[in-house]
Parts: C-alpha cells; structure tokens; sequence
C-alpha cells in the first residue's frame, strides 16, 4: 500500500483528515486544494460500503505524509453540497486540485485500486515532479518489503506500474517481493516482461541478481555442516564456497562475503574465479550504499591489485 512522505516529518493525522460541513468545505476543500490535492469523501452513517472504504482511504492518505489531504462529508447533512457535486450514491469519491474535480470514483475498491488513485491523485497534482508522488510511494514500499509486509508492498508496486508502466524500480521491486514470498518462477516470469526500454537498467539487473541467488539458496547445504567442513580442511575450496552460498540464503551477506574473500584470496582462479564472480553476484544484488558492498568492493580491490 501506498506510504508517501519517506524521510520528511509526517504532519498529525488531524491536519490531514477532517470532517468537513457546508460552513468550511469552501476553506477545507476549494481554498486548500490550491496548495495541496484534497480527496473528499462523501459518506452515510447508514452507507454499509463506506464503513468499509472510509477507513481504507484515511489510512492510505495518513501514509501519504502529507501529499495529499482528506475531507470527510456526511452527505445527509450537507445535502446542499452534495446536490451541487451531483452525488447520486454513497460512497462517492473526488479528488480536487486547485479549487476543481480532477478524479472520483464512487462504490468501494479494494486496497490496490484505492492506492493506483492516490498516487494518480498526488502526481496529477505535480507531486512526482516536487520530489514526492510516485518517488516516495517506492520509498514507503521498500521499507514495507524490508519490514516484511509483502503484500503490501506488492500491491503499492502494482499500484505503481498502474501509473508508470516502463518503472525500473517497481518492476524490481515486485520480482523482489515475489522473490520474498517464495514464487520465484513469478519472480522471473516478471523479469522476463520488463519492457525492453528498461532492461538493462541497474534496478532490473540487480533483480537479476538477487532471483540468481535466491535460486542458489533453493540447494544450499547446512550451514553447520559445511563450516565444520571448511574448518576441518581450510582448503576444500569447493565447501567454503558453498558455505558462502548457505550463509548468503540465511541473510547473513557480511558472512558469506568474507567467506567469498578468503577464497579469493586462497586461490583466485579457483573454478574459473568463481569466487570473484560469487561476489560481484552480490555485489550486484545489494544496495548501492550497503557497508556490506562498499567494504567487500574495497577489499576486493585491494587483493586484486596488491
């Protein structure tokens, strides 16, 4: 799901959430949309679908982080605004921009259709060009995919390409919450429909490498028994690196990277230097500003060109 705002401090949800009437919705709606899209949603305490939508749509635009806002019309009694935007039933969703309607929907929608309408809300409103928009909806869905929620985070994603068909860093970032989720056929069947125009990006090649490992850790051994073997005979070079291949699919990067070096280091050009391609496997798959990539390129360096 949609989680604007990454990195900024995130207003309270009174600021961005209020119930409006006839007497402020000119303040709270028109007036505020000139800064800020507004999203307005007209509801019934009789309306059984609006119990449902209501709460689905403040918690999307409380993750927004302030890129949008939301007004909350109870349409029985503000029947004169409701006339005049022409509600017919209940919920009925708009959106407004500087003082007019630029989107709305009425009925409920699920969580993936109700995020592909706030992110197409927030960049209509030139959030994606402020640095907001669909920039932070990647940030918030990363952070998702790395506390675990993968759903989640694949629905922002979809909700995403909804928007952006040719994104790199959505496209990687399903593979990767399909990768998390264990479908990792999905996962290259998802690579394998990447546009061309995006192909050989750095996002896309990174999901390349991150599906190649995680295809290595379908066969990894027992970490205990392959470093009892490594210990055992320091120079079963073919143990150490899978030891490496264990340690990476139990998370622990740091580990099987320095496993990885010190096979470098004992013979380079062991298995064709398939410690150094191991590593720049890695290497690939981790994030660019990851201490476990920076210190392992750095000390790569340095034996090769000791």
């Amino acid at each position: 799901m949609l989680e604007l705002g990454q990195g900024q401090a995130k207003p309270a949800a009174g600021d961005l959430i209020k119930d409006v009437s006839e007497a402020d919705f000119m303040a709270e709606v028109v007036e505020a949309s000139q800064n800020v899209p507004v999203i307005v949603d007209f509801w019934a305490p009789w309306c059984g679908p609006c119990k449902t939508l209501g709460p689905a749509l403040e918690a999307a635009v409380t993750r927004a982080g302030g890129a949008v806002k939301m007004a909350k019309v109870n349409a029985d009694e503000n029947q004169m605004i409701a006339g005049q935007l022409r509600i017919q039933s209940l919920p009925t969703v708009y959106a407004f921009w500087q003082g007019q309607p630029i989107d709305g929907f009425q009925g409920a929608l699920p969580p993936s259709e109700i995020d592909a309408f706030v992110a197409r809300v927030i960049e209509a409103a030139g959030g994606a060009a402020e640095g907001g928009g669909l920039d932070e909806a990647l940030d918030a869905a990363d952070e998702m995919l790395e506390q675990g929620a993968v759903t989640d985070a694949a629905q922002t994603y979809a909700a995403i390409l909804q928007e952006d068909g040719q994104n790199a860093r959505a496209y990687a970032g399903m593979v990767r919450a399909q990768i998390a989720a264990g479908d990792l056929d999905q996962a290259e069947a998802i690579l394998n429909g990447a546009p061309a125009e995006i192909s050989k990006s750095p996002e896309i090649e990174a999901a390349h490498a991150q599906l190649e490992l995680a295809r290595q850790a379908e066969n990894a051994g027992p970490v205990g028994d392959l470093r009892a073997a490594v210990e055992a005979d320091p120079d079963d070079h073919q143990a150490r690196f899978d030891l490496a291949q264990a340690l990476y699919a139990k998370g622990e990067a740091q580990e099987a990277v320095d496993e990885l070096l010190e096979l470098f280091r004992r013979d380079r050009e062991w298995n064709d230097a398939a410690a150094k391609t191991q590593l720049f496997t890695i290497f690939e798959a981790l994030k660019p500003n990851d201490p476990v990539l920076l210190n392992g390129r750095r000390k790569l360096s340095s034996m090769i060109f000791a």
